[in-house]
């Protein structure tokens, strides 16, 4: 089958080297006249590299070799920035909209709320040496956090809630699945309707066992590798 020819060929380019990461493949016609073949071939090679997370596509902007992942422990507390510069990498938040809300129907199965109960939504995209790689959404708990919304909500909150009202994460639940990116969330990661993603719902509890917010984390599927170790008790 030509097109598995055509990314092995690729992939051996990467693991050797000679395409770097974060490096912008040529347009996909010149791409197929190269491998002599026709652009709808190469586009299934293109989708076999993409499911594997070797390349990603921006949207009107064309493929690009995928970087290494961010290594993401759920037995770890650390915020996004300081788990990226563990990593030696360089990240960033932009603050997209942060507002009181009836609670949704997301938010009210995440936090067990009465329906029409009052929450706090705050969206941000984050990024990773300046490519967005991950968009989250996080319902709070406005009874515990009265003024959040006055604080600067491109930093973070779990930094917030820790230095100005005291309350820490004592247990987190999280829940990890596959989808797409549709929409608006597409749109913000630059990527085209349809690209897979990696979700991450995680459900966050404080130190007195209560249940104060939680977060919906859409990751380009490629920017992210869950991982963790586990201790075993004999």
């Amino acid at each position: 089958m030509q097109y598995v020819k055509i990314k092995d060929s690729i992939v051996e380019q990467i693991d050797s080297g000679m395409l770097s990461p974060r490096q912008k493949l040529p347009a996909e016609r010149k791409l197929a006249e190269s491998f002599d073949t026709t652009r709808v071939t190469l586009r299934e090679a293109l989708s076999l590299l993409e499911a594997e997370g070797r390349i990603y596509r921006e949207d009107r902007r064309g493929w690009f070799i995928s970087p290494e992942p961010l290594r993401y422990d759920p037995t770890q507390t650390l915020n996004f920035s300081n788990m990226a510069a563990a990593q030696n990498r360089t990240p960033k938040t932009e603050l997209i909209a942060a507002k009181g809300i009836l609670a949704d129907k997301q938010a009210v199965r995440l936090l067990n709320l009465q329906p029409f109960s009052d929450v706090y939504r705050v969206d941000r995209v984050r990024y990773l040496e300046d490519r967005p790689v991950v968009y989250v959404t996080n319902y709070i708990r406005p009874e515990l956090f009265p003024n959040l919304l006055d604080f600067d909500l491109s930093n973070s909150l779990t930094d917030i809630y820790r230095e100005h009202f005291g309350m820490v994460y004592l247990k987190i639940r999280y829940r990890i699945s596959t989808s797409s990116l549709l929409g608006e969330t597409a749109q913000a990661l630059r990527a085209t309707s349809g690209t897979p993603a990696m979700v991450v719902e995680r459900v966050n509890y404080n130190q007195q066992g209560e249940l104060i917010d939680c977060d919906i984390e859409y990751w380009r599927h490629d920017a992210i590798s869950i991982e963790s170790i586990a201790e075993l008790q004999r």
